[in-house]
């Protein structure tokens, strides 16, 4: 660890995003807590393009640069090379990363940044002005409070919260709009379901039991009820829409993750697997059931009061493995009715 930073030094800071929904999502409370730690800072964040949404609405946040990846080897070292050369540029104080990879600690080493922050595993320790020591006990934790733990390493002040996303209002307008065109207004409940998870099918709940969750809001709740997911989910989207016995709006595929998030913005209920778009509900403050089969709800579970969580405790689970080498027991021995129970209890609380 390098000398304390002297804070009042700090004029501009670059913050490597994460580069998935769900992990930029739970950076929030630590993105807000260099906020608080640098008031007069301005804060740029360098962020893969499909989790910008995220964050050009935050208060905490300045500017985003987006970081284009995944285009071939010569415009990867292009692009590379271009985000070096305007991080040299800008001529940042300092670097937090809350990415753990090598090239993130890499690209502000190369730019020129003094204080590089960030964790000192994946063998980029060398390239780390102030690296973390990540504790044993940190890994035991939420994924919210593993970001914190960055901040908190260097002796700032980084307090416990649930993440908070700010929505566009301009696409809060726009997706109503579209609602309107559907028959769906103001005046309607409207019930989410959120059938997908792109890491895996042992994250994925029988599209057949998200349907008649979907017929249950409708019948009981007199919902109206969308089916949210990205394109690469379409087909299990699709599986939802078909198993369902009264009609949904499928907009799978249909909004970008702006778009996703007016929309959850305007649900009265969600419904979802492990995911991207539960840790986006979640953050937007909105009820929810969200149904956790392989993977670890005390690391990667909806930080929220309006969140519930059905899991059923079994021999191998949570394993974190995408796809189940035995019988999915962990996700098909949970029953609708389970789910539709956990909904009405909220509802009640509500």
């Amino acid at each position: 660890m390098g000398k304390p930073i002297d804070k009042s030094k700090i004029h501009r800071i670059l913050i490597r995003a994460t580069n998935w929904v769900g992990d930029a999502v739970m950076t929030m409370p630590a993105l807000e807590a260099v906020r608080a730690n640098f008031p007069d800072a301005n804060i740029t964040v360098l962020a893969r393009p499909w989790v910008i949404p995220l964050l050009e609405n935050n208060p905490a946040v300045n500017r985003v640069i987006p970081y284009h990846r995944g285009n071939g080897f010569k415009n990867d070292f292009l692009e590379i090379i271009h985000v070096i050369r305007q991080i040299r540029a800008e001529e940042f104080d300092l670097a937090i990363l809350f990415q753990n990879a090598f090239e993130a600690a890499l690209l502000t080493y190369l730019g020129g940044i003094k204080n590089r922050v960030g964790y000192n595993t994946d063998g980029r320790g060398f390239l780390l002005s102030h690296g973390v020591r990540r504790r044993d006990d940190i890994m035991k934790g939420h994924q919210v409070e593993y970001y914190l733990a960055i901040l908190r390493g260097m002796d700032w002040e980084a307090k416990s919260k649930d993440p908070t996303l700010f929505v566009d209002p301009k696409e809060i307008e726009s997706m109503g709009a579209m609602l309107l065109t559907h028959g769906i207004n103001e005046g309607h409940l409207v019930v989410a379901l959120s059938p997908g998870a792109i890491y895996g099918p042992a994250k994925r709940w029988p599209a057949e039991r998200f349907a008649q969750i979907g017929d249950w809001a409708t019948e009981k709740w007199g919902a109206k009820v969308l089916i949210l997911g990205s394109k690469g989910e379409k087909e299990i989207c699709d599986g939802v829409s078909k198993a369902m016995e009264q009609p949904a709006l499928d907009l799978s595929g249909m909004t970008s993750l702006a778009g996703a998030m007016a929309l959850i913005k305007r649900c009265g209920f969600f419904v979802t697997n492990d995911s991207g778009l539960m840790h986006v509900a979640a953050a937007i403050g909105v009820p929810l059931v969200a149904v956790f089969g392989s993977t670890d709800h005390i690391a990667t579970g909806p930080r929220s009061s309006n969140a519930r969580i059905v899991q059923h405790e079994t021999e191998c689970a949570p394993c974190l493995k995408p796809e189940c080498p035995e019988d999915y027991r962990c996700m098909l021995s949970i029953t609708p009715e389970e789910v539709w129970q956990e909904m009405e209890d909220l509802r009640l609380k509500g």
